[in-house]
């Protein structure tokens, strides 16, 4: 059982330093490429689990060499844009001006219902408001409506909006991020001035932000039941 363990937690930090390499692109939309590496590793990485009569070695090189070739593939790919179209291919452009390219669709196998699904996630109704739509090398759709029917900004009406910037979290669950309140430029005194206003100490409150305008959002915990 010892060995079962100690071999899982070898296994599983060097997954992990592997793909903390890697980036985190990896991590969210993967192409083709990093779809099989992904799929041997797990297979792979299951072996020795499952057989520890296996030596740990056996999983172990397979799972570093499809890393770096993995790394020698990505690293070759943002030099080469020719070999970046042959590995992972390039956008179909699937509506061209509200209208839908059959032939493309065909070639994709893409079937309307994907694209109705697709563009509902997307929040488009009406296919004749769409200028292009591209099917991605990952398989999601882009679409890019004309001009006229976007929503209008604030600075298309000249309409004034004061600058709030980005809400740093300085409590979380009871817990005070000393780095992002000394990065929101406060201290503990004007902390404590925030709290004592909510009438709560740092362990109440369930989460506090600040933005760059200084707007503080406070909520308490609640009652446990």
């Amino acid at each position: 059982m010892a060995i079962i363990f100690a071999r899982t937690l070898i296994l599983y930090f060097v997954l992990l330093l592997f793909l903390r390499l890697l980036g985190k692109r990896q991590l969210g939309e993967m192409e083709l490429s990093e779809f099989l590496v992904a799929s041997l590793i797990a297979d792979i990485a299951s072996n020795p689990l499952q057989d520890i009569g296996l030596p740990l070695l056996n999983g172990l090189v397979p799972i570093v060499t499809l890393f770096c070739c993995e790394l020698l593939i990505s690293s070759a790919a943002l030099r080469s844009i020719r070999l970046r179209a042959l590995l992972f291919g390039e956008p179909s452009l699937l509506i061209y001006h509200g209208a839908i390219d059959q032939k493309e669709m065909r070639r994709n196998r893409f079937t309307l219902d994907e694209l109705m699904q697709e563009l509902r996630s997307l929040g488009v109704r009406d296919i004749a408001k769409i200028e292009y739509a591209f099917l991605e090398t990952n398989g999601k759709l882009s679409v890019l409506q004309y001009e006229s029917e976007l929503p209008p900004s604030a600075a298309d009406l000249s309409v004034p909006v004061p600058y709030c910037g980005m809400p740093r979290i300085l409590i979380s669950d009871g817990r005070l991020i000393g780095e992002n309140l000394r990065k929101s430029g406060h201290d503990r005194r004007w902390l404590s001035e925030q709290l004592a206003s909510c009438g709560a100490g740092i362990s109440d409150i369930f989460l506090m932000t600040v933005d760059d305008a200084s707007r503080v959002y406070c909520i308490r915990k609640e009652a446990e039941r």
